[in-house]
């Protein structure tokens, strides 16, 4: 910058009026919308002809971390959910406008022979990945307290963030060569965890300890295992999910929600080889919100 000019104004930040959707909820639909590095994620190679799977990555950070990797050159093979098709072809076109192959996979993670059939589609596919994403979870808010977490959406959020992630990495190992990675998402709640999601926390924490455990069971092979712990970022499932929205993310030093963008380049940075020594860790994208 020249001497004596001054810096150009900041843009404003944008502001996050109430709304609401059905679960799953519609990117098309927020107001905003969602920020998914559509116009500025620049790529560099970083992980040229990669194989790679990514769960819910239809919308959100799934889709952000879509673009990302095939604008550094990757394939991928990405779930949604059976409703959520025309969230998946907005992710395809994206991955396939960057020159790299898109196989959006209907699948609820929930079953088990469903992510069987998944990691096979992978092999059929690929015959190989190098890395595997998971990224899909489920949350449902219960401002009140526990008696307001119904047996059935219990079982679904441990269903989809711990049971679909388990059956899908324990499938996948055989697909993943020396340096092939396993990135999970955890989350803020893991460490400071909000009563109003009780059992979505439980599970961000069950997170961590998955990933750092199995980053030992797996060093010997030479596959590294590391997880990004977001704090409020603006998806699809807030507006679905949460009865507040005018206040989201206002809690963090930043003073606002991550856009899905902003996420993305923690997810390629593990996954490349720039990481290859890093290993069992949780790279923290919180707004400055201080973790373990």
């Amino acid at each position: 910058m020249p001497r004596g000019s001054s810096p150009e104004p900041r843009a404003p930040e944008p502001e996050f009026p109430q709304q609401s959707q059905e679960h799953p909820g519609r990117t098309g639909e927020m107001d905003p919308p969602p920020d998914h590095g559509e116009h500025s994620y620049r790529g560099s190679g970083l992980l040229a002809d990669r194989k790679t799977l990514v769960t819910g990555g239809d919308s959100g950070i799934g889709r952000a971390v879509a673009l990302a990797f095939a604008r550094e050159g990757a394939d991928v093979l990405f779930t949604h959910l059976p409703e959520e098709g025309e969230e998946a072809a907005r992710t395809a076109h994206l991955v396939e406008a960057a020159g790299r192959r898109a196989i959006p996979v209907p699948c609820d993670i929930r079953e088990e022979e469903q992510c069987v059939r998944l990691v096979e589609r992978a092999r059929a596919e690929f015959g190989h990945l190098d890395v595997l994403v998971n990224n899909a979870a489920y949350q449902m808010a219960q401002p009140e307290s526990i008696e307001g977490i119904s047996t059935e959406q219990f079982d679904r959020v441990m269903r989809t963030n711990l049971y679909g992630m388990f059956w899908i990495t324990k499938n996948a190992l055989p697909l993943l060569p020396e340096g092939g990675v396993v990135l999970n998402t955890t989350s803020v709640q893991a460490y400071q965890p909000g009563p109003h999601l009780l059992d979505y926390a439980m599970t961000k924490a069950a997170i961590v300890n998955f990933t750092q455990n199995l980053a030992q069971f797996l060093a010997e092979r030479r596959i590294r295992v590391n997880a990004v712990a977001p704090g409020p970022v603006w998806t699809p499932l807030i507006p679905s999910t949460l009865p507040d929205t005018t206040s989201f993310g206002a809690q963090s030093p930043l003073g606002r929600p991550a856009q899905p963008a902003e996420l993305a380049p923690a997810y390629v940075f593990l996954a490349s080889p720039q990481a290859r020594y890093i290993t069992g860790e949780i790279l923290n994208a919180t707004g400055g919100t201080p973790l373990p």
